[in-house]
């Protein structure tokens, strides 16, 4: 058996990087910046108004009080998007709107809540009262306060978020250079295999697997592709196979891989060159397959529904984030008390045992879900984290054990301090 980071090694080695490419900054949501991008001017470009107010010299109000107001002579009104006319002299302000430009010779704005005009009105008003002081540079937002002309804005290997999309637009950028997201292919191999909503006959099972792995690799960040289902025919699975090496960056196929005389998966990849055949030392997901279709790597899951999605969490995952050029690879690990005892006996494996993370008396705990055979899903769907039990006789209750987090939200409901 080999063990599980060598695989992995092998895995990671056979999906490289995508090469980047240019695209909208709309279409970039969710991608990984390929080249850090700067600012090509100052963000803002002018000093602006943070407030609704006037725009007045400080040292000129620096003694206002509500008792005694200092009024000033209002020279004009400057909205946001019109650039001011009048140059603010000595006992003048400008009234100002929020986001306007601030005219020359004022350094501070005057909050409206602060000011009040000489009579009582706020229409066409030549004077205003000032009923507070002012110190220079309040309430003024000075060219380049958000981002200085020449700064990095979106640094090489970011994810561009939604506030990232906002930043790129603001700096004039339309298009970024990111990290593609891979197409990922999956494809359902196996004459037992049925799509809803047919009837089952005596021996058949519905194909799960297929949605299940879609959904997974579309949570991954990559961009799902259907390849169907195929019968165990060679000539049919080879040709599923070859048809899908055009549309995919990676392919992912389930069953068929283990050391059956009916692997017809199995069967092809030795004709088509190139594969790797693994029984990793792992529990659940220990048979695994890893090869190239023209050009395009393929990894082969094991075909029981819950060795299939663990093997894709350990190997598959990773190996999709990578291609995407994501930094990080793997979820994130957190150590918590077993809320029961994860017993398991020496095998020389790693045991993955399916968890929940919920909230103990003295923080979070793992608890193991009902059922743990690979073939119970339904379980399985209920699991927060895989607690990770190396070679021994396991995890007494109460012991430290480490979890990787599947559902980060979960885990700060149950208590774990940094989860993501």
């Amino acid at each position: 058996m080999q063990p599980l980071p060598e695989v992995r090694k092998q895995v990671l080695a056979r999906c490289p990087e995508l090469a980047p490419r240019r695209v909208a900054v709309r279409d970039a949501h969710g991608c990984v910046v390929a080249e850090p991008v700067a600012a090509p001017s100052d963000l803002p470009g002018f000093p602006s108004s943070a407030m609704d107010g006037f725009a007045v010299r400080a040292r000129d109000v620096a003694a206002a009080t509500e008792d005694l107001p200092v009024v000033l002579e209002v020279v004009e009104t400057v909205m946001a998007g019109q650039p001011p006319t009048k140059v603010v002299g000595p006992r003048q302000a400008t009234r100002i709107m929020t986001g306007a430009p601030v005219p020359d010779g004022a350094d501070a704005i005057v909050p409206v809540e602060v000011s009040r005009f000489s009579d009582g009105t706020r229409d066409e008003d030549e004077t205003v009262a000032v009923l507070a002081p002012s110190v220079e540079g309040q309430h003024l937002r000075g060219a380049g306060d958000d981002a200085p002309a020449g700064s990095v804005v979106a640094p090489a290997r970011t994810v561009v978020t939604a506030p990232l999309v906002g930043v790129l637009t603001a700096v004039g950028a339309t298009e970024v250079a990111v990290v593609p997201p891979p197409r990922v292919g999956v494809i359902s191999t196996g004459d037992e295999l049925v799509e809803a909503p047919r009837g089952l006959a005596r021996g058949q099972i519905h194909d799960s697997n297929r949605p299940m792995l879609l959904a997974a690799v579309a949570e991954a960040g990559a961009e799902p592709v259907d390849l169907g289902w195929v019968r165990d025919a060679p000539d049919a699975v080879a040709a599923a196979l070859r048809a899908g090496a055009h549309r995919c960056d990676l392919m992912l196929t389930s069953g068929g891989v283990s050391m059956g005389e009916a692997d017809v998966v199995k069967m092809v990849l030795e004709r088509m060159g190139d594969p790797r055949w693994f029984q990793i030392a792992i529990r659940p997901a220990k048979p695994f397959a890893l090869a190239t279709v023209d050009g395009v790597p393929l990894l082969g899951l094991p075909g029981n529904p819950v060795s299939a999605l663990v093997s894709f969490e350990v190997l598959a995952r990773p190996a999709i984030r990578q291609m995407a050029g994501h930094a990080e690879l793997d979820r994130p690990r957190v150590t918590v008390r077993a809320g029961a005892g994860l017993d398991r006996r020496s095998d020389g494996k790693l045991h993955l045992v399916r968890v929940r993370l919920v909230a103990g008396p003295a923080g979070a705990v793992a608890e193991p879900v009902p059922a743990q055979g690979s073939h119970q899903l339904v379980a399985t769907a209920g699991a927060t984290g895989l607690a990770l039990l190396p070679d021994g006789p396991g995890v007494a209750e109460g012991a430290p054990v480490e979890v990787i987090v599947l559902d980060p939200a979960a885990a700060l409901r149950a208590g774990v301090a940094s989860p993501a």
